[in-house]
């Protein structure tokens, strides 16, 4: 063989040697800055804990954590929700954006191809280039024709110059040698956008699982409210009934009938604005449904028990909450995609070596345009070496670094405000529970005190005053007791929303691996 091909298969040789290589920083996944101690500072098997109340434990979770309440009402509205919420909708288009983001950032990897034909209908200019070469003088004219189209001679009827028609057709190929990385980088990058939209869209689903079960609760709670208000509506209604009686027996005046009948219209006033809470929490659940007002009116009038704790609360590993929760992933991802971005911004310092060529056809006449005679063709590198940018590049390269800073200090504070969430969240649902306990001992002692003013108002030896304000004590201990046990559901809920339940995480999708949804 000839030295001139070993030549040119070395240089082809160094080229894709080149080709393999790539500027810029290479991310790597940092490990987890939370610690399994500090972890469990949260409570978590707490030995001192009462043994009714409900426990966190280092166990894996099931991401439908809902199921927890045993409540197949609040588990049929969450999977509702799953198919059929509008924001979880948006968030699942954006993701199939950011896919078609990356296909069009990965096609600088591969040869561009094109085709065309086309036929002109042209006229050459008697003050343009033909008057440099003489050929615009009419005495040195000669006839446009298929052999010479830039003839000066004019037909019958035309002056100057003939129109005349060229035809044409072939392929274009060019192919921008990735030597220094840059577009492979690119792709970096926006595989990484990607996994971020991924995970984006997760966190969508997190909030509104963890935002479906609270409206949920808050709505039991308000149905249980309701319950209570008109309970001691009835009981004010009695207490009314037994001072109109005394009254008339002689032994009651009529401030006790007055302040009886106050007290009833006090707590019935406080019907309607329950009956409105429930309304719009029944709306509310209908809009994360993507359903119109009042649909599940028909299905959630029906007042239920709140849901109850159960025994053990699964929390998983606190060395996985880094790897659980879709914003660090996000926020990780996106510093991945910075990282990325500055190899491309490196690259472009570099110089750009494209291979270009193209083949095809070109004839005056239709008939030729077949011809192996007609056949013309272009090939060989491209090289751009940038030397003067005005400090473009060298700006680009220092606001790219300066983002890369930037996410690299947003992942830090997510992953450490994540961290403050769960410790919070685990010691509110310890000290919810304790501060439940004592309020449901305060409406057994008041209910019990009730009772005994009663009894010794019915016997002359007590006034009514004595009976309203044990009442009115009754409900206000009621109605905390009731709140005390929705806030210790909803508790659950935010521990949950803070470790990232809702969706099942496995690998990136994109530039780390896959990811696996919960359904």
């Amino acid at each position: 063989m000839s030295s001139s091909f070993y030549l040119r298969a070395s240089a082809l040789a160094s080229l894709l040697a080149l080709s393999a290589c790539s500027v810029g920083p290479d991310f790597r996944r940092s490990d987890s800055p939370v610690s399994i101690a500090s972890f469990r500072q949260g409570s978590i098997a707490d030995g001192n804990a009462q043994a009714t109340l409900s426990r966190p434990v280092e166990q894996s979770f099931d991401p439908a954590w809902w199921g927890l309440f045993n409540d197949p009402t609040l588990v049929a509205l969450e999977r509702e929700a799953l198919a059929a919420n509008l924001d979880l909708q948006v968030a699942t288009a954006r993701l199939a954006q950011s896919r078609a983001a990356l296909k069009v950032s990965g096609a600088a990897l591969l040869p561009s191809v094109n085709t065309g034909a086309s036929r002109l209908r042209e006229r050459a200019s008697d003050k343009g280039i033909l008057a440099l070469t003489g050929t615009a003088d009419p005495a040195s004219a000669s006839a446009a024709n298929g052999t010479d189209p830039f003839g000066t001679n004019s037909l019958p009827g035309e002056a100057g110059q003939t129109p005349y028609s060229l035809w044409q057709y072939g392929v274009d190929a060019s192919w921008e040698l990735d030597l220094w990385g840059r577009a492979r980088r690119m792709k970096e990058s926006a595989a990484a956008q990607m996994d971020a939209t991924h995970f984006d869209a997760e966190a969508v689903r997190v909030s509104m699982t963890a935002e479906v079960a609270r409206t949920y609760l808050e709505l039991r709670g308000v149905q249980d409210e309701l319950r209570i208000a008109r309970s001691n509506a009835e009981i004010a209604a009695k207490s009314l009934h037994v001072a109109g009686r005394r009254r008339q027996q002689g032994v009651a005046t009529e401030f006790d009938t007055s302040v009886s009948a106050a007290q009833l219209a006090s707590f019935e006033a406080a019907i309607p604005e329950l009956e409105q809470r429930r309304a719009a929490l029944m709306n509310g659940l209908a809009l994360l449904l993507a359903k119109s007002p009042h649909a599940l009116d028909a299905q959630l009038s029906a007042a239920q028990q709140i849901p109850g704790l159960p025994a053990q609360v699964p929390v998983g590993l606190p060395s996985e909450l880094a790897h659980r929760r879709p914003d660090i992933l996000r926020a990780e991802a996106q510093l991945h995609a910075s990282t990325a971005a500055i190899g491309v911004a490196k690259a472009d310092f570099y110089p750009k070596v494209s291979l270009t060529g193209s083949f095809g056809f070109q004839s005056l006449s239709l008939g030729q345009l077949g011809d192996w005679g007609a056949r013309q063709f272009a090939v060989g590198p491209v090289l751009h070496l940038p030397i003067f940018e005005g400090g473009r590049l060298a700006g680009n390269l220092a606001l790219t670094e300066a983002r890369q800073q930037e996410a690299a200090i947003a992942y830090q504070r997510t992953v450490l405000a994540a961290w403050h969430e769960v410790d919070n969240a685990l010691t509110a649902y310890r000290t919810g529970q304790q501060r439940a306990e004592k309020l449901d001992v305060a409406v057994v002692q008041n209910r019990k005190a009730l009772e005994h003013a009663e009894r010794r108002y019915t016997q002359g030896a007590a006034d009514y005053l004595n009976v309203l304000v044990t009442q009115q004590r009754l409900l206000d201990s009621e109605n905390a007791a009731s709140r005390g046990r929705v806030e210790t559901t909803l508790a659950m809920v935010t521990l949950y929303k803070a470790l990232g339940g809702g969706w099942e995480p496995m690998q990136p999708p994109a530039a780390g691996g896959d990811a696996r949804l919960a359904r």
